[in-house]
């Protein structure tokens, strides 16, 4: 860790060449009194993130921010991420990806002050809204549930709810080899870094999450998206030091996660034999006419 360096700008991306201007920008506009690095970590794109990427370490006035790396081959988003935050050399770790965007400035300003103000928090975050894709239209958060401006372990233990590039976390956490396991990070980072500290929520909109069609989450189906964060809740249940009560929520989550989805698997097996049965009938139906015809 660099002691002079207060955030680090953890974004990895990977063809998102219609964005990533956008992602970096809202970095680079950041009015802070400290030291800010971006690391941005593309994971060998094949689109013209590169190209855009390249032209604005050229030209725009604050580069020097910059620490880029393109991958020779495609890691993959768990490999890819795990590499860039083992590049992240401050105090912090601010988490915003390439299709992601900061709205407000003074973001990092606030959330830093906040977490150096109050050593009993590990991780600050705050609201954002929504673009779809699909729509390009930006609405309010209609994906995370609503928590506390203070939550903790217990909390957090229910699930997500905090958009990545809404999130900062202190600098004091070591990556275990299981997590390249997890499907998905963010949250599973968030029970390693919380600790036995606390969560700051800022009410505050700062960032715009977009919610990607194709993404690593948003393009799954409910189904997937289910058996994707069972894995991620039994690694962290497994492999996390936790206190009682968020042991007990976790447990509870997963039960309740894997009862959806027996019942989903016998409700779909149920209709398959209904309509089996029903395209039997009409054949024998369409077999006793033709023969009595």
């Amino acid at each position: 860790m660099n002691k002079n360096l207060k955030v680090s700008v953890c974004m990895i991306t990977y063809g998102h060449e219609k964005y990533i201007e956008q992602a970096i920008n809202g970095v680079l506009m950041q009015i802070t009194d400290f030291e800010v690095e971006l690391i941005v970590a593309n994971d060998c794109s094949t689109d013209k993130t590169d190209d855009i990427i390249q032209n604005i370490i050229q030209n725009h006035p604050r580069a020097s921010w910059i620490k880029y790396t393109k991958h020779d081959k495609n890691l993959g988003m768990m490999p890819n991420f795990i590499w860039a935050l083992q590049q992240c050399q401050g105090k912090y770790i601010a988490l915003c990806e390439g299709d992601d965007y900061w709205t407000d400035p003074l973001k990092l300003q606030k959330q830093v002050d906040f977490l150096e103000a109050n050593l009993d928090y590990n991780i600050c975050f705050h609201r954002v809204q929504l673009i779809h894709q699909e729509e390009n239209q930006i609405g309010e958060d209609t994906i995370t549930r609503y928590v506390p401006e203070t939550i903790d372990s217990d909390e957090l233990a229910k699930g997500n709810c905090m958009h990545t590039p809404s999130v900062l976390l202190r600098n004091n956490f070591i990556i275990p080899n299981w997590f390249k396991k997890v499907p998905t990070g963010d949250w599973v980072l968030y029970m390693i870094a919380l600790k036995d500290k606390k969560i700051k929520k800022i009410e505050e909109v700062m960032a715009v999450y977009r919610v990607n069609n194709n993404g690593v989450w948003s393009g799954k189906t409910r189904g997937q998206r289910m058996r994707m964060t069972i894995k991620s809740f039994k690694l962290v249940y497994k492999n996390v030091q936790l206190c009682a009560n968020a042991r007990e929520n976790l447990h509870v989550e997963i039960a309740k996660l894997e009862k959806v989805i027996e019942r989903n698997k016998k409700d779909t097996l149920g209709l398959n034999t209904r309509i089996k049965s029903s395209i039997k009938r009409v054949f024998k139906l369409l077999y006793k006419s033709i023969n009595n015809n």
